[in-house]
């Protein structure tokens, strides 16, 4: 049986404001952790030793500063960014505060999935589009992305989805969304009915993601006919 409390969301329009916080904040963190994801993605696998543009000591740097931000808890990094996405915008707290700490949480697990992503890229096809005298930029432009795009699309699926979790977990610290809904109005109140409505909301905009962008992969997979 649903609560009446449930209904008082429905009414107010909560609940399906709830998914809509909790989709754009999704698919905006996910664009500008893109945004720096990729492009470190890129130079970490070119500049690797066995990339087309060996350079140890910057490769070692971006791998350092890479791993430090990915082996910190979000939820602690979510603390300690705080002072970070005041500084940017002002304040720390609301949405926007929020995006800034999954970019900033995302970004560095972009970038590892990025690298993988490319680094698939068969090593004959590179040698090909050097052997016709392609610079390095018309390699990664040209050949590196283009061949990746599958893997790519996949990581981006991947990151989405851990995204996702992310926003939920920011509702601790003044996020809004599903994850807030099942805080405040489920869990503090005891509706277990608003907890388990927003598990399966959140679940079904994660099968989403996952159904477009799998269907976007196969597209795009030269492999599949």
């Amino acid at each position: 049986m649903l609560s009446e409390m449930f209904f008082k969301l429905w009414d107010k329009g909560l609940i399906q404001l709830g998914v809509w916080e909790t989709l754009y904040m999704t698919l905006l963190s996910s664009l500008l952790a893109y945004v720096i994801g990729l492009p470190l993605g890129v130079i970490l696998c070119v500049t690797d030793k066995n990339g087309i543009r060996p350079m140890p000591w910057l490769n070692r740097i971006l791998g350092l500063v890479v791993n430090f931000f990915r082996s910190i808890p979000f939820v602690i990094l979510m603390v300690a960014m705080l002072p970070v996405a005041k500084f940017i915008l002002g304040t720390s707290l609301g949405n926007g505060a929020v995006i800034v700490m999954l970019v900033i949480a995302a970004a560095p697990y972009v970038a590892r999935m990025v690298e993988s992503s490319v680094k698939e890229v068969s090593a004959g096809v590179i040698e090909a589009a050097q052997s016709m005298g392609c610079t390095n930029f018309q390699i990664v432009s040209r050949v590196l992305l283009p061949e990746a795009k599958p893997a790519l699309i996949h990581g981006a699926v991947v990151s989405m989805v851990t995204i996702l979790g992310y926003s939920a977990m920011a509702a601790t610290i003044g996020g809004t969304g599903l994850g807030q809904i099942a805080i405040i109005y489920g869990h503090q109140r005891s509706n277990g009915d608003i907890t388990w409505i927003c598990v399966f909301l959140t679940v079904l905009i994660v099968q989403l993601i996952q159904i477009f962008g799998t269907a976007i992969e196969r597209k795009t997979d030269k492999r599949i006919k």
